[in-house]
């Protein structure tokens, strides 16, 4: 071999090996909401696997159509951990020597791992009951984290909601305005199976009630600005549906206090419905509420993931400091 031949095949082999080093750096791209277990048989279609199903798989809490939290991908333990590249997410539960819990974070490998060992099925079970809280909120903020970085790509201009309410607002191309007032906005996406809906609205704090019934004003305050999303047919506007009271929660957005209320809206005299997420954010500096809500319409069973999106896109929320 002369050394032309020789520098060829170094090159050729440099180029392969790089290649292939850029396909192991390359980030996980799997399905939104689903994980993969790594469990032996065994151990899934006994109790252990009935604990992982009630925890992981339980249904999603205010959608109009019954979906698991997610969807779940279960593989013999025979495989090598780092073998399934289809999900961001991946939880290993076996028998071992020793009761182990542990998180391991890799660009190469899905974005978390879980190890649940236990030297017993109670010992794996309890794990599973301690630890899953953790898990969950994990792999969701990984999802959103996920959903974000794909917004980010192509976004709408931000100056409209800017000007309006003084926040950054990540909203993804494919959004349309539908309807400008002074303090409410609403933006819509048609997509195949239905369509999704953002509404951005402040209104004064002193006008809320924080102290006695929060939910029920929160409800009170959303069936107020429903009736600009009207149906098809006459006399038809947004409401809150009445058949279950709506899921209420406190949380941090943005560093600041604010209300989570997930429940499902339906028009009145019409037969559309879904579900909603609401945020009704306590901003002190510009003495007002901040409400941000998604909703969505989706007959063919796609609600979860919709809602996700949307949960995304509001948790990306940086009101003005200025």
């Amino acid at each position: 071999m002369n050394k032309t031949h020789f520098l060829l095949l170094i090159l050729s082999l440099f180029f392969v090996s790089c290649l292939k080093n850029d396909k192991q750096s390359e980030p996980i791209s799997g399905k939104t909401n689903t994980i993969s277990i790594i469990i032996d048989d065994q151990l899934w279609y006994g109790e252990v696997g009935d604990s992982i199903r009630n925890k992981f798989a339980s249904p999603v809490l205010g959608l109009t159509q019954e979906e698991p939290l997610f969807t779940i991908n279960q593989y013999p333990a025979r495989l090598l951990e780092g073998f399934v590249t289809d999900s961001r997410s991946i939880i290993v539960v076996k028998k071992a020597a020793a009761d182990k819990f542990e998180i391991l974070h890799s660009k190469t490998l899905p974005h978390n791992t879980f190890r649940i060992y236990g030297k017993s099925v109670d010992d794996i079970i309890c794990s599973i009951e301690l630890n899953s809280a953790e898990i969950i909120k994990m792999i969701r903020d990984a999802e959103i984290e996920k959903v974000q970085q794909d917004n980010s790509k192509s976004l709408l201009n931000p100056a409209v909601i800017k000007n309006k309410f003084h926040v950054d607002l990540q909203i993804p191309t494919g959004y349309e305005y539908m309807l400008h007032k002074k303090n409410f906005i609403w933006l819509k996406k048609d997509i195949i199976s239905g369509n999704t809906s953002l509404l951005i609205y402040q209104i004064p704090l002193r006008s809320f009630k924080m102290k006695n019934d929060v939910v029920g004003s929160i409800i009170k305050m959303r069936d107020s600005v429903g009736r600009y999303i009207k149906g098809r047919e006459p006399n038809t506007r947004m409401i809150t549906g009445e058949a279950y009271a709506p899921y209420f929660s406190n949380i941090t957005l943005d560093g600041k206090k604010a209300f989570e209320t997930k429940g499902n809206w339906e028009l009145k005299n019409d037969f559309m419905a879904g579900p909603f997420i609401n945020y009704a954010i306590v901003d002190q500096r510009y003495n007002r509420l901040l409400v941000i809500e998604g909703f969505c319409y989706s007959p063919s069973n796609q609600e979860r993931d919709l809602m996700l999106d949307l949960e995304a896109i509001i948790k990306s929320v940086k009101i003005d400091k200025r």
